[in-house]
């Protein structure tokens, strides 16, 4: 089977973690998605029909075949994460039931830190509880792409559509203030089985899918990060009988690739040395070889030379390297009663593969997740509690931000005197040093200048058109009497941004600078005209932020061009290169392009030329 086939079965695979309130139903409804697809031996469901019976249960409580804890089975809650596995002919799954009351939240971040989609409950009764916002904030803190609300107990409603729709509104007035990428709402009855596994007619006013195909069909191929190549090495390998003479002076490099694809004849680079190398072979289980290594597969690399290469050294693209810094901000999750966090306070730091010690610089806040509010006198973080904090490691770590990198982007902290592990943490950047650079304010006022500048931003493909627009843009606004100067992305690489690559942090300094620079030709009274590929929309909606900070307007332009238009194209023959391999990391082709979702203006070849396009924009601008 090819290796890109290979990836497609894998990723069949979905990691489901369910959330909610106590007594919502998630082990109900998890124990009648596992018995209605056939997914249960007859002994277990001979073993959960006599407990049933023991406890003076009318009917079997498909609630305990997750319920594995006596504990549990006593107090008639979840407390430990239980995992379930059954597949159907159209996809795999592994679903973690993870505890809903509010002491148990470590457990929840636990359970879910590996999910591909988060089942959250809701009691149609009660609503959306602090404990369905908690969870929810806490899926999104984790980085969970796919949040399914399920609203369940729908026939102690009556089947009722406005209790539906009431529910539904209220959870979307709340999802504004997270970062939530794909919601659905599913109307249940997990104890009756209604819109489990199949349609119920009991609602015939749901125009939706069940449960369980909702479950079979949600995208996920793309939320794998195929584009960071990271490879952080577990184990050298170094044959210990060398009786093979092939194997002589074999050394390979033992791991899971965390992100990215890997295949030989690509160039690599070892950090934190910096030696460059090129993919000799990839083998895989026992010994086998393979064609490519995507995510998640644990494989050992060959070289073509032989570097000095340790475990907790990353594999990556010269082109795309991690960060790097002894200094980095992260979210942190307290799990652990013997002890709380504070300032100054000493662990061991796991991350990836590699072990340093860490000290907390400083607790920013500790966060309340029922209201999302930001306690920042608080001193330190106790059990289950969550909040910021800035850590500074004894050796550098090479790591992604969390929301970009799961697995680079997370680590643990260990108490070194006991060697329990005391918290959980995903990076959210670098630390930013606080400036002691005071701004001098001017004594002309920015009304008092001849014109009022603005930015605009223009973004898209290579080849998309977008500096031709620009070009033209400038040239009209200058004809008519309006200050306006052109930063062109290819252009500033000559001087300002001769330093910068295009790694995706290369990508973001690049934008801070031009977007730095036309707020300042804006704040003058000239229409800067921006034009560059910025990829990333974090990227351009900070230089937004920026600008409407300082009062000052910003135009986002999508020059939306397909593909295969700008192909076509290709002036500079960069997308041939990069078919053929040449080069790594370009936009459209094996770097991703991320469409902006509030442009002011967006460009298509239906629009015209250069210049009836740039027209639109002149015109964008004096209306």
């Amino acid at each position: 089977m090819p290796a890109h086939t290979e990836a497609h079965h894998a990723q069949q695979l979905l990691r489901v973690a369910t959330a909610g309130s106590v007594d919502d139903g998630k082990s109900t409804l998890i124990g009648r998605l596992l018995y209605d697809s056939k997914s249960i031996f007859e002994d277990q469901l001979e073993a959960v029909e006599r407990s049933s019976r023991e406890r003076g249960d009318e009917r079997t409580d498909l609630a305990l075949l997750t319920d594995g804890l006596r504990a549990e089975r006593e107090q008639g809650i979840t407390i430990d994460v239980a995992h379930r596995y059954f597949a159907t002919p159209r996809r795999k799954f592994i679903i973690a039931d993870t505890p809903g009351h509010e002491q148990y939240t470590r457990n929840m971040v636990t359970g879910a830190s590996t999910a591909d989609l988060a089942l959250i409950l809701v009691d149609a009764r009660k609503g959306v509880l602090e404990q369905t916002r908690r969870h929810a904030f806490l899926s999104t803190l984790l980085g969970i792409p796919h949040l399914v609300l399920c609203v369940n107990k729908m026939d102690l409603v009556d089947w009722s559509q406005e209790r539906f729709e009431e529910i539904k509104e209220e959870f979307r007035q709340f999802a504004t203030k997270l970062d939530v990428h794909d919601l659905t709402f599913v109307p249940v009855s997990a104890l009756k089985g209604d819109n489990i596994v199949t349609r119920t007619e009991n609602m015939p006013w749901y125009e939706g899918s069940s449960l369980l195909h909702q479950l079979e069909e949600v995208h996920i191929a793309s939320d794998r990060n195929l584009i960071d190549a990271r490879f952080p090495v577990q184990y050298v390998i170094r044959p210990q009988r060398q009786t093979d003479a092939d194997l002589h002076d074999f050394r390979g490099y033992a791991g899971t690739v965390a992100s990215g694809v890997f295949k030989p004849g690509d160039e690599v680079v070892a950090l934190p040395s910096g030696f460059t190398s090129t993919v000799e072979a990839i083998y895989g289980p026992g010994g086998s070889v393979v064609d490519e290594a995507f995510a998640s597969s644990a494989v050992c690399i060959q070289l073509a030379d032989n570097l000095d290469i340790a475990r907790g050294d990353i594999l990556c693209r010269p082109n795309n390297r991690p960060l790097v810094g002894q200094e980095v901000d992260a979210m942190i999750c307290w799990l652990t009663e013997q002890s709380t966090l504070s300032e100054n306070a000493r662990y061991s730091l796991l991350h990836t593969t590699r072990s340093t010690r860490a000290q907390v610089a400083r607790l920013d806040y500790r966060l309340d997740v029922n209201t999302l509010h930001r306690d920042e006198s608080a001193q330190s973080l106790s059990l289950n509690e969550i909040g910021r904090v800035q850590l500074r490691t004894q050796q550098p770590l090479l790591f992604d931000p969390y929301r970009r990198n799961r697995v680079t982007g997370s680590f643990i902290l260990v108490d070194e005197s006991t060697g329990n592990t005391v918290a959980a943490g995903m990076i959210t950047g670098p630390t930013l040093k606080e400036s002691k650079v005071v701004w001098h304010a001017a004594a002309v006022a920015r009304e008092e200048r001849a014109t009022q500048g603005a930015t605009v931003w223009l973004t898209g493909l290579s080849a998309s058109g977008k500096s031709t627009v620009a070009v033209e843009l400038e040239r009209r606004l200058v004809a008519a009497g309006v200050p306006a100067y052109r930063l062109d992305g290819d252009n500033l690489r000559h001087g300002l941004n001769a330093d910068l690559g295009f790694s995706a942090a290369d990508r973001a300094e690049n934008v801070r600078r031009v977007g730095a620079v036309a707020q300042l030709l804006a704040d003058a009274g000239t229409v800067a005209v921006a034009s560059l590929i910025s990829p990333y929309r974090d990227d351009r909606d900070r230089v937004r932020a920026a600008h409407e900070a300082a009062g000052l307007r910003f135009v986002e332009v999508f020059v939306d061009t397909p593909i295969e238009q700008c192909e076509t194209r290709d002036p500079k023959g960069m997308y041939a290169k990069a078919r053929a391999g040449e080069i790594t990391g370009f936009t459209g082709v094996d770097d991703p392009y991320e469409r902006p979702e509030r442009a002011e203006l967006v460009l298509t070849p239906e629009d015209g030329d250069p210049g009836a396009q740039a027209a639109r924009i002149v015109e964008y601008l004096t209306s």
